[in-house]
């Protein structure tokens, strides 16, 4: 299935405009969400192809809500990239056991984050 549209969840306007920018130039419809409340709401309005998930937000973290929509039946066909500064294996292996498809760190390398995005199209 072609990724058209792209959900981007971070707490971060900095972050969110980044993604937002880069995304749009290389032809993806992009809508954005602040924290997991947010991003649950708009996953009811439209679901998305894909969603870039930050991992350190407040309240409902990342790989806690990775691991919700991955195991919701209605949203468990929607790839997540997380995307984030938690560097470690063990971070990376932790999120991809909660559901992931894969696992980007900040600062976004803007070749990486494209790749990764055709990788599962």
């Amino acid at each position: 299935m072609p990724i058209r549209k792209i959900l981007v969840v971070d707490d971060s306007k900095t972050e969110l405009m980044f993604l937002t920018d880069l995304l749009q130039k290389n032809g993806f419809a992009v809508k954005t969400a602040e924290n997991a409340d947010d991003a649950m709401r708009r996953l009811e309005e439209e679901q998305p192809d894909l969603i870039l998930m930050d991992v350190v937000m407040p309240g409902q973290n990342g790989f806690q809500l990775t691991r919700a929509i991955a195991r919701d039946p209605k949203y468990a066909a929607i790839p997540i990239i997380l995307c984030t500064s938690k560097n470690q294996e063990t971070d990376r292996v932790w999120g991809m056991r909660q559901g992931a498809r894969d696992y980007i760190v900040k600062p976004v390398n803007a070749t990486d984050l494209m790749s990764k995005i055709s990788a599962l199209a």
